[in-house]
């Protein structure tokens, strides 16, 4: 069986026999660890004078470039994973969960990069905020790469997952890993840290691999790294203890096991079509992934009056679960990951019965399908009910993680509401209902204690991604027990990588800094239209002030009669002079289309397209005889590495455009996004 390897200072290291890692489904050894100590010291130098340096040599625009290079790149090879993760219990669709969603990541955040942050390694958190009255001196924020090393610890459940969605974020956000997988699975994320590496794609020192246990590790870190974790509440306090972490405040994000629920509300009946839906989450949430996930549901919270129906449906449903060796036909869950595994489950499902009865799962009848699985860790799910919910202890307390779940019954909302807080704070709970009424009730009070909810109904049932599957898009973490972190939530994960600085100094200055525009800032006035400037050409600050146009009567009648809207300001005087505008106003979407006018080169040249505006405000009234001008200049110029369907490169950039009247006052204020073409 091969010995498993670090990934350290750029080499492979590790070839002495140590640790045996046995195959979930038959007992087999698939892999050992390796014997030989990591220099720690060593790993934590070489990234942060290797990594941080090859990293910063790319930009934001070129990082998201290459993760969606490396999704692309692993996907292509996903066939090799699927067959190694099999070894670690899992079903072809627990498979699609770790792998697929891992890549799946990667593909997200690089289209999140690529929308939302610019070229460039500074990020500028706007609005820039006026401290003069003069506007002589301003003041914003900034984000930018800590230059500082990320280790990330995981837990056993999502090998590949769990690695690829911390990586996408720091990638982004300019930072070296250093990844340190659960052992009993690490042979899995060992394989596709080694696609990774054979894509050629990371920068050297962007990523190493520790196999076994940390040792020193976090003696070595320093001020500017990060640490984030994955696993059991008690071993994420451990770990956010340690005297360095603390002494030196390492931020430490935590992603704990906690002890999700899934509320049946009572407007909910057997009748419903509601209740069949929540009969089916229930035990698709039990099973996937045989119950190893920190989203999966551990307690059913169910009206009084529905438990016996609701407990009779889940059992026949549960009943119809074949459990063995994914490779057998008709198996619908696999193994626990580790016979160690099955054994801390059932002990846990023991403590259980201290305040619960079991139901389904304990009859002795239990056999999995398959060859060699007595060898395996397999285990039926188990349904138990705590029939006094109020009482402390019990499942508020012990998670079986595993394929276990218990009912609780309730009367009334408020009941609900007590025993599903009893969690200390969950990841995500799910609320099935049929009365908008009632969710627009309990949702408030339970997202004090949850990082995520789900409100599911027959609508939501037709496209809904299930109760226990993060989203890239969406937070991923909850409070208290849960662990008080947060990881994905699209641009937030890479923000929470990045260092958030206030900055002030006078226009021009922030404008320096930040690679954008700022109003009251030096513009670059010249005799060529900035329309007419290639995207190669364009400088930020370049700029346009337009000659002007005076606002008649006739121009708002005739636009009220182009666009059909003549609402009572524009058209009504009696009714205009009893405003506070003492008199009819103009359109704002008048004053947008004659700022275009304005400013607008007519001519073929660069500018592409407008695809959008952004930030748009009405200001000042404009009145029947005001003066208006615009001026036009370059905000920010972003290189995605576009190009047309036809294969022409081009950019985005974002004008700033300031209308204001004769008095110099401001009445429109928008940023205009546009596609401009580079030079051939």
């Amino acid at each position: 069986m091969p010995v498993l390897q670090s990934y350290i200072a750029g080499q492979w290291f590790g070839k002495t026999e140590s640790k045996a890692l046995i195959s979930a489904i038959n007992g087999t050894t698939v892999a050992h660890t390796h014997q030989e100590e990591i220099n720690f010291r060593e790993a934590v130098a070489y990234a942060r004078n290797t990594g941080v340096k090859n990293m910063l040599a790319l930009d934001f625009q070129q990082r998201a470039a290459t993760l969606k290079a490396l999704a692309a790149y692993i996907q292509e090879r996903k066939r090799e994973l699927y067959a190694i993760s099999h070894h670690t219990g899992c079903t072809k669709a627990d498979s699609w969960i770790d792998i697929d969603g891992g890549f799946g990541t990667l593909f997200t955040y690089a289209s999140t990069g690529r929308k939302e942050l610019p070229s460039g390694n500074v990020a500028h958190e706007g609005p820039v905020t006026q401290l003069g009255k003069e506007n002589h001196f301003n003041g914003t924020h900034i984000l930018v790469p800590r230059r500082g090393v990320s280790v990330h610890i995981n837990a056993f459940n999502f090998p590949i997952w769990g690695m690829l969605e911390k990586l996408a974020p720091a990638f982004l956000a300019g930072m070296p890993c250093i990844f340190k997988p659960a052992t009993a699975t690490s042979y899995l994320t060992e394989a596709a840290v080694r696609v990774i590496n054979d894509s050629g794609l990371l920068p050297e020192g962007a990523l190493q691999l520790i196999i076994g246990g940390t040792g020193d590790l976090l003696d070595h870190l320093e001020e500017q790294d990060f640490v984030t974790f994955t696993g059991s509440a008690s071993t994420a306090l451990k770990l956010k203890s340690h005297p360095n972490i603390m002494a030196k405040s390492i931020p430490f994000n935590a992603e704990a096991d906690s002890l999700n629920s899934a509320i049946m509300a009572p407007d909910v009946s057997p009748e419903d079509e509601e209740f069949e839906i929540f009969a089916k989450e229930v035990v698709k949430e039990m099973t996937a992934k045989a119950g190893q996930k920190c989203t999966a549901i551990r307690r059913i919270l169910v009206p009084a009056a529905h438990l016996d129906t609701l407990a009779n449906t889940l059992k026949s449903r549960l009943a119809n679960i074949v459990v063995g060796d994914p490779h057998e036909e008709g198996v619908r869950m696999g193994a626990l990951s580790s016979r160690d595994q099955l054994r801390d489950v059932n002990h846990a499902i023991e403590q259980l019965l201290e305040t619960s009865e079991c139901v389904f799962g304990r009859d002795g009848s239990f056999k999995p399908v398959g060859q060699g699985v007595e060898n395996g860790a397999f285990i039926t799910p188990h349904l138990l009910i705590n029939r006094n919910p109020l009482n402390d202890g019990g499942a508020h307390d012990i998670e079986a993680f595993g394929p276990v779940a218990t009912l609780m019954p309730y009367s009334g909302i408020d009941e609900a509401l007590t025993i599903a807080a009893k969690g200390k704070g969950s990841l995500v709970t799910t609320l099935t209902t049929k009365d908008p009424a009632i969710a627009a009730e309990m949702i408030p009070v339970l997202a004090a204690q949850h990082g995520r909810l789900q409100i599911l109904d027959a609508q939501a049932a037709k496209e809904s991604t299930g109760h226990g599957s993060p989203l890239p898009m969406l937070k991923h973490g909850g409070p208290g027990r849960a662990g008080g972190g947060e990881e994905l939530g699209g641009i937030r994960a890479v923000h929470h990588y990045l260092q958030r600085t206030a900055i002030q100094g006078s226009p021009s200055m922030l404008a320096a800094v930040t690679k954008e525009y700022v109003r009251g800032a030096k513009v670059i006035e010249t005799d060529v239209h900035p329309f007419r400037r290639h995207f190669d050409d364009l400088q930020v600050g370049e700029s346009l002030l337009t000659h002007r146009r005076t606002v008649t009567e006739a121009d708002i009648v005739n636009f009220g009669c182009l666009s059909g809207d003549h609402f009572y300001m524009h058209f009504d005087d009696i009714a205009a002079k009893e405003t506070q505008f003492g008199q009819r106003i103009a359109h704002g979407y008048f004053v947008l289309s004659a700022a275009a006018g304005l400013f607008v080169y007519p001519g073929e040249g660069p500018v592409l397209a407008n695809y959008g505006l952004d930030t748009l405000r009405f200001i000042t009234p404009v009145l029947v005889g005001d003066t208006i001008r615009a001026r036009l200049t370059c905000k920010r110029k972003i290189d995605q590495g576009r190009t047309s369907p036809d294969g022409h490169p081009q950019g985005v950039v974002m004008w700033d455009v300031a209308v204001t009247n004769q008095n110099d006052e401001l009445v429109a204020s928008y940023d205009i996004l546009t596609l401009v073409a580079k030079r051939q």
